[in-house]
Parts: C-alpha cells; sequence; structure tokens
C-alpha cells in the first residue's frame, strides 16, 4: 500500500486574501518584508522515502508574515528540491540549456503552510533536472527541500520572495520516460490578425502557427518546423511568443528582411493583399543571434492553392440526434477575409463530434487526438473519424479551414 509521509504538525495562522483593486496602491501594495520563516524537519526518521511506493509527502512550514496596511497577505509557495544540496542555479524551461542548474522548482503551488506533494511530481521533477537514464539513478538520494514564499500580482509575477531553510529527505528514486516536449507554438498578431488591436486574448486577438503533420520535433525542446495560412490585408503583424515580446519577429530595412528579437524592427507588411503561407523552423530560428535576420528559419510566401471562404462554420455531435450544427464559431477576423475561427465550448464525457460548414456536410472534419500539456490538438480529414472527448471539460477551441488544424485548449476550472 503507498504511504504518506507527514511532516511536524503545524498550527496554521488565519489569513485573508489580498483583495484585486483598480488603484496604484494595491496594484504595487506596501508590504512589510519578513525576514525569515521555518520549514519543519521531517518526521521520517531514518527510513526512506520510495517515490515509487508512496502516493505524496507532506511539508508544513510557519507564515511568512507580509503586511499589506496591516492586513495579513497571502503568500504564495512553491516547493524547491536539489539533489546535490546547492542551490544557486535554477532550471528554467524555456532555456534551451540547463547545463550547471543544480535546483528545480515543482509546478505546483500552494496558498496555505501545509502541502501534500506528489512523489510522482517530485520524481519527474528530478528526472528533468538530472537527465537519469535508466541506468545511472541512484539506489538512494538525500534531497534536499525548501520552500520559497511571495506575493503574485495578477500576472503571476513573484514580490519580495523569501526562502525558508533547507530540510533533507532521503528518498528512493525511479526512472520515468519523460514526455516528449510540447511541439513550440509562436503566435500571430498584429493590425493583419484577427480583430486587429495587438491584444493578447486567444483567438479573438493572436491566432497561434500551426503544427506540421508527422513532423518529428524535438523531443526535449519542442522546435521544428511550424506553419499558417491565411488572408493578409498588408496592414502589418508580427509573431512572438504567447507572453513576451522578448521573443518576436518583425520586419527590418525592408520586406524580406526579416529580423529576431529586435524590439526597434518593423511591423511585416506584405507588399499586396491575398492568401500567404507563414513558415517558421523554430530549431533553426534558436541559433540565430538577436536582432539578426532570420535568413531561410522565416519565410512569407504567395499560397496558390484554393481556399473556399466560409460564412460559418461550426461544430455537429451526438448532442444532437441528427448532428445538426447547431454551434458556432467565431470568425477570428471580421474586417477582411477570414479563415481561423475560435469556439469556447463545454464538452460532456464522451461527447463525439466534427467540424463543418454551416447547413452542409459537404465540407466536414474529423481525425484524432494528439495529447499535450494544454488539452488535444489534431490534423483534421475530411469525412475522418469522430472526434472524441473522454472526460467532461471547458475547452477554448481554435479552427483554421484551410489546414484543417485544429487546437483545444483545456479551461481551468471556476
Amino acid at each position: 500500500m503507498k504511504k504518506i509521509y507527514s511532516y511536524a504538525m503545524l498550527l496554521l495562522a488565519s489569513t485573508f486574501a489580498l483583495s484585486s483593486c483598480s488603484d496604484d496602491r494595491d496594484s504595487n501594495p506596501v508590504l512589510s518584508q519578513p525576514t525569515e520563516f521555518k520549514l519543519n524537519s521531517p518526521a521520517t526518521g531514518s527510513g526512506n522515502v520510495d517515490l515509487f511506493e508512496s502516493n505524496s509527502v507532506q511539508l508544513t512550514w510557519s507564515q511568512p508574515v507580509f503586511n499589506n496596511f496591516n492586513a495579513p497577505v497571502v503568500p504564495t509557495y512553491t516547493i524547491q528540491i536539489s539533489p546535490t544540496g546547492s542551490f544557486s542555479q535554477e532550471y528554467n524551461d524555456n532555456l534551451e540549456d540547463n547545463t550547471g542548474a543544480n535546483f528545480i522548482s515543482l509546478p505546483e503551488t500552494f496558498n496555505t503552510c501545509r502541502a501534500d506533494i506528489s512523489t510522482e511530481s517530485m520524481d519527474r521533477a528530478l528526472m528533468k533536472l538530472t537527465g537519469w537514464s535508466e541506468t545511472d539513478i541512484p539506489a538512494t538520494l538525500a534531497l534536499t527541500v525548501r520552500v520559497k514564499a511571495a506575493v503574485q500580482d495578477a500576472s503571476y509575477n513573484d514580490y519580495m520572495a523569501i526562502l525558508s531553510n533547507t530540510v533533507v529527505l532521503n528518498i528512493i528514486p525511479y526512472y520515468i520516460e519523460l514526455m516528449p516536449a510540447d511541439p513550440e507554438t509562436w503566435w500571430l498578431i498584429g493590425s493583419d490578425i484577427a480583430d486587429g488591436t495587438w491584444g493578447s486574448d486567444i483567438g479573438k486577438c493572436m491566432i497561434p502557427m500551426n503544427y506540421v503533420k508527422d513532423f518529428e520535433y524535438d523531443r526535449k525542446t519542442g522546435q521544428g518546423e511550424i506553419y499558417w495560412i491565411g488572408y493578409l490585408s498588408g496592414a502589418g503583424f508580427k509573431l512572438r511568443a504567447f507572453d513576451t515580446w522578448d521573443k518576436q519577429i518583425g520586419q527590418g530595412k525592408e520586406y524580406g528582411k526579416f529580423v529576431k528579437n529586435d524590439g526597434g524592427s518593423g511591423n511585416i507588411v506584405v507588399p499586396e493583399p491575398g492568401l500567404y503561407k507563414i513558415t517558421l523552423n523554430t530549431a533553426k530560428l534558436s541559433k540565430i543571434d538577436d536582432k539578426a535576420e532570420c535568413g531561410d528559419a522565416f519565410k512569407i510566401e504567395k499560397y496558390e492553392d484554393a481556399a473556399p471562404v466560409f460564412e460559418s462554420i461550426s461544430i455537429a455531435g451526438s448532442w444532437k440526434d441528427d448532428w445538426s450544427d447547431n454551434i458556432a464559431f467565431t470568425p477570428c477576423s471580421t474586417g477582411w477575409e477570414n479563415h481561423d475561427w475560435y469556439l469556447l465550448h463545454e464538452f460532456e464525457a464522451g461527447t463525439e463530434f466534427k467540424f463543418k460548414q454551416a447547413d452542409s456536410w459537404d465540407y466536414n472534419s474529423g481525425g484524432s487526438f494528439v495529447t499535450y500539456s494544454e488539452g488535444f490538438y489534431g490534423f483534421g480529414v475530411q469525412g475522418g473519424d469522430n472526434l472524441k472527448i473522454e472526460e467532461k471539460g471547458k475547452y477554448l477551441i481554435l479552427y483554421n479551414d484551410i489546414t484543417r488544424f485544429f487546437r483545444l485548449i483545456k479551461q481551468k476550472a471556476e
């Protein structure tokens, strides 16, 4: 039977959540900075925690007091682990090279002074950090653990972080075959894209590049070739990473001279309105210096194949006996020819569905799902198999009617 190892009991202080207000004082709160807080020593004695046989380990710690205008503020806690006892360089998922990293933060965060830490999550983090093979994983390990406490803003940025003391947990790790990284995604944004506002809402303002079917993306970095086909009016756009302008592609001195990570670059303006195919090889791009031209890593070319324009795209499914298309997508673009669509929809478990044009089955897409960290994606096929949702959930669905690439981003429970 799997066991839960308990650390010393802790008296939890009553806390109050930090309110979210529009004035500058609350968006940049004046806080008293605590100087220390204590992670309690393990209560497992000299025994080893077998990460495979156990479900979780329990950590408890004292509460550091952040005061905002004399009201207690609830910090966010992150667990950090090190197989060497050193915490000089943190593993970063956004870096291509983590050579020298000696500690890693677990993905879960907490808002109380007690946490049941998944032993699988701990083991996966160690595998990612160390790169152990099945033959060199140690039989036992003295794992050093600490907790970081910080106040977070609405964008999950940390402020006034403070670190606990360290404790040692004797563990028995095991080998896990890590899932390959998601294919790296870049996003189209700009006056030419979606609603043209340069906003950050997915579907409404930003459109993701599509993955290439059967392309072998790098298992560690997710790098490889991605593309998009759609209409560009010549109003201007850029490519960027989802949540930062530090990674972007813009236009240099002239059209055709595209530059990487240059904040001073211009918007990309195609010479004439029409359908275009944009291709980006993120593996090649990673080898290009910032502010240098992208070369053959990025290209834009006219799309010459036929591309019908639909007044509406919908999903039809097993929730209707006749599979009628009663759930319509919203077009991403309304001021010019549109080929990208989005829809927020909650599916019941076992629901089957397809994409189709309104009032006709002449154009329809089915296929199969590929699972990734945010949900599912796939490559639609005319007349393909029904797509089936196994578990109930709400998804933001993105669909391109030329490429037939679809992406379902699972939404967090409210």
